[in-house]
């Protein structure tokens, strides 16, 4: 990626988690990415890296004051879809009946952001661009290839983020995956949505990211080595072969091998 994503597209994500360096040593042990703890004027976020590109964040978990949350929030993967307006879009959030939780803010010169919340209660971030504009590699080992909502609510969630950014939702045209809600940016396919009838019990409705792999089953082996868990074992599905996982502090995210382009 070169450019400014599309608004309605995903184009970061971040990490928020207890034991920052630990994460940052678990992912780039399981998907190859390099990254540091940054500076404190920043809050010490870390911008990991693929092949000398952004491919996510992953920041401590800090009060508004600076100190340690109590109670400690759970570890979470944030997806942020991209905007020309953040002003704007967090308007429409509002007046579309989610919630603005964090923002609108300025990240320095590198944009703007916020973090917000569905009707249904799920979470995402929102970033309008300055002379950061996201991930610069996507849909490549080790990066982020997908980003997938889980909803208890799919016709209040369509009817939300069309209000909300300039996407469209269609059933997928994917032979054997029946029931599948696709979100388009200009026609093209940029993440997926779905019911939650195949959760556990008490899973919050959710945005989900996928990671490309090479090989699930050896990543998979290779998380739960690294103190993390299984969430669903690795099993073959209509775009390839998948597994989610979660982190040992309780991220949770899927990596797939795409089987079709």
């Amino acid at each position: 990626m070169n450019g400014p994503y599309k608004p309605g597209t995903p184009c970061w994500l971040d990490l928020m988690v207890p034991d920052q360096q630990a994460a940052i040593d678990f992912y780039r042990d399981l998907l190859g990415w390099q990254g540091e703890i940054g500076p404190a004027e920043q809050g010490g976020y870390a911008v990991c890296t693929l092949k000398g590109k952004p491919v996510a964040g992953i920041m401590k978990a800090m009060a508004p004051d600076g100190k340690v949350p109590d109670p400690m929030p759970p570890a979470v993967w944030t997806t942020y879809l991209a905007t020309d307006s953040i002003d704007a879009t967090a308007k429409a959030v509002t007046d579309a009946r989610g919630t603005v939780v964090t923002g609108p803010m300025d990240v320095m010169e590198l944009g703007r952001m916020a973090v917000v919340s569905d009707p249904t209660g799920a979470v995402f971030g929102l970033w309008e661009a300055g002379s950061f504009s996201g991930a610069g590699i996507v849909n490549e080992q080790g990066a982020l290839v997908w980003n997938e909502l889980s909803t208890d609510d799919i016709p209040a969630a369509v009817a939300f983020y069309s209000a909300v950014l300039p996407v469209t939702t269609a059933a997928t045209d994917m032979p054997g995956a029946a029931g599948y809600t696709e979100f388009r940016v200009a026609g093209r396919p940029v993440g997926g949505m779905k019911d939650m009838a195949n959760l556990p019990p008490g899973t919050p409705p959710n945005w989900l990211p996928y990671f490309h792999v090479d090989d699930v089953d050896s990543v998979q082996a290779a998380a739960v080595r690294a103190q993390g868990s299984v969430m669903a074992p690795a099993f073959d599905m209509v775009a390839g072969r998948m597994a989610v996982l979660a982190d040992p502090q309780g991220g949770v995210f899927a990596v797939i091998t795409p089987g079709t382009p």
